[in-house]
């Protein structure tokens, strides 16, 4: 099982990462990698990798988390569980102390965290998420630890920046959609309003330190 989320990565990434190279971007500078966020060797190989083709890294985005299927927390394994709060909790932590050598090399370091409105404290409302309690946990743990990083890595220079998203629109950046995709006050949060935010956030002087984007939801 673990062999074929590994496949899945690896394409993923892979397509992604033909994309962008189709967009007229420097093939040398445009790079995939697939990596287990519940076991550390492998983020730390990530990070040894990255640090192998630059000597610092401007932005981390830790945007990976497993997503947990089921009706109800008796309907996951323990296994799921337990993957669950690593991929969305451990990893989290995980990279951004591997990558944190990169960063601190780096005049405009920036961390960017999805956490999830499933982060908030009392929140209940996700559909996607309404029965997956590992995953609540899993998000948890995340806005406690951007929390306290956003306060001890100020002094080095580092911004720490959490989105606390509801569920949203996620469309396709390649499509019609992307453009088109109706951004009134009635219409749900986009992922390109929440891609906005972020070149907002890390676009500020280093004086302007960002630290947690909460939305309404519709």
């Amino acid at each position: 099982m673990a062999l074929e989320r590994h496949r899945v990565v690896v394409t993923a990434a892979e397509r992604v990462r033909d994309e962008i190279r189709a967009q007229g971007h420097d093939a040398d500078r445009v790079h995939a990698y697939a990596r287990d966020l519940t076991d550390p060797p492998s983020v730390r190989e990530f990070a040894a990798a990255v640090a192998a083709r630059t000597d610092h890294v401007d932005v981390l985005v830790n945007n990976g988390s497993r997503y947990q299927h089921g009706t109800d927390l008796l309907s996951a394994s323990d296994e799921d569980v337990v993957d669950t709060l690593a991929s969305g909790a451990t990893g989290t932590v995980i990279a951004t102390k591997a990558f944190l050598p990169l960063l601190l090399k780096s005049a405009k370091p920036d961390v960017v965290t999805m956490v999830s409105g499933c982060g908030e404290a009392g929140h209940d409302r996700s559909d996607a998420h309404d029965a997956h309690d590992a995953f609540y946990a899993a998000k948890s743990a995340q806005a406690g630890c951007t929390e306290i990083l956003s306060r001890r890595l100020r002094d080095r220079g580092v911004r720490v920046i959490s989105l606390y998203p509801p569920d949203f629109d996620n469309h396709d950046p390649l499509s019609e959609a992307w453009e088109a995709a109706p951004r009134t006050a009635k219409d749900p949060l986009t992922a390109q309003s929440l891609v906005d935010c972020v070149f907002f956030a890390i676009g500020r002087p280093r004086d302007c330190f960002i630290k947690s984007f909460h939305f309404e939801q519709v």
